[in-house]
């Protein structure tokens, strides 16, 4: 395979099929991974026909790459399909089950925008899945922030912890308006960002996605965009003044300074729990955010990734 978007879409395939994820022509083209040669990414720009013809024509692609019901899969990786289909409708219910939360959750001061990430926003999710999300809470207010978000979502019912894990909120990512940029920039978080689906916040989340131009070197259809196809809340109207109601309540000097004690008695926390230690984990905590990545998978993707395309290369 000497042409480079042979080799980009190969890549593509095999790394999503790790994840176990078979693909349509049109998300081969948009999350199409970059090939890079000596050092440097590629620039041009790449057609969806282009890689559609790819596809259906070349005929080194179609010894590797079969396709069913309008799905790509490396060969003999058919029952992938059937597979998708299924956690397709369970990503379905779970989203349900997320927008009911976040209708309420945009109600608590601080919140500018929630998103949701993983395997429920790629639509690959199983039952047993927990539910993602990546929140963007004001600067100078991420302790509070956090607290009020976590409590409420404990209070409901709805917090992942323990053995409670199925649709369950994980309450992992904490960012500020002033850390929109993710602080890991490989294939995996690349890859994430990418996915991610705003259900609250569309005008942050168009800021988040501008922060974070460096996915092109991953992924090369990378575009900042509203259009998601999916519906997310209105940032106006009574939740608005609601929120805006509780963050006159927290304003002042007073809160200046349980913020202060919250950021020292949560980071001494954070500092202290084993798992921040452990190898593999990516735990992150300061004033602007607080991330918790206890199992880490971008390292170990990036292993299998490159193991499988070696091997697929021997093979010819």
């Amino acid at each position: 395979m000497n042409n480079d978007l042979t080799k980009d879409i190969l890549s593509t395939v095999i790394y999503y099929d790790i994840l176990g994820y078979p693909m349509t022509a049109f998300e081969v083209w948009k999350y199409l991974g970059v090939f890079k040669k000596d050092g440097q990414k590629q620039e041009e720009k790449i057609s969806l026909v282009e890689v559609t013809e790819e596809l259906e024509k070349n005929e080194a692609l179609k010894r590797r790459i079969e396709s069913h019901q309008g799905f790509y899969f490396l060969r003999g990786r058919q029952k992938l399909v059937e597979e998708r289909l299924r956690k397709n409708k369970i990503s379905a219910k779970k989203m349900k089950i997320l927008k009911r939360v976040v209708f309420w959750l945009r109600f608590l001061p601080y919140v500018r925008m929630i998103g949701v990430t993983g395997t429920v926003a790629m639509k690959n999710a199983d039952k047993k899945s927990d539910l993602d999300l990546l929140i963007v809470l004001a600067h100078g207010r991420l302790f509070i922030g956090r607290t009020i978000l976590t409590a409420f979502v404990h209070l409901i019912g709805k917090r992942r912890y323990s053995w409670k894990i199925t649709d369950r909120i994980c309450l992992n990512c904490f960012l500020t308006g002033l850390s929109l940029e993710s602080r890991l920039k490989d294939a995996f978080s690349a890859s994430e960002y990418f996915f991610i689906r705003p259900i609250f916040g569309q005008k942050t989340f168009l800021e988040f996605q501008g922060e974070n131009g460096w996915i092109r070197e991953f992924k090369s259809n990378f575009r900042p965009t509203e259009s998601w196809g999916m519906e997310t809340f209105s940032e106006k109207g009574f939740s608005a003044k609601v929120r805006r109601g509780f963050e006159k309540i927290f304003n002042g000097r007073v809160f200046e300074l349980v913020e202060e004690a919250l950021s020292k008695w949560q980071t001494a926390r954070i500092a202290k729990d084993p798992r921040t230690a452990e190898k593999g984990s990516i735990i992150m905590a300061d004033s602007d955010a607080l991330i918790f990545f206890h199992r880490a998978h971008g390292l170990k993707m990036e292993s299998l990734f490159r193991s499988r395309l070696a091997d697929m290369r021997q093979r010819g």
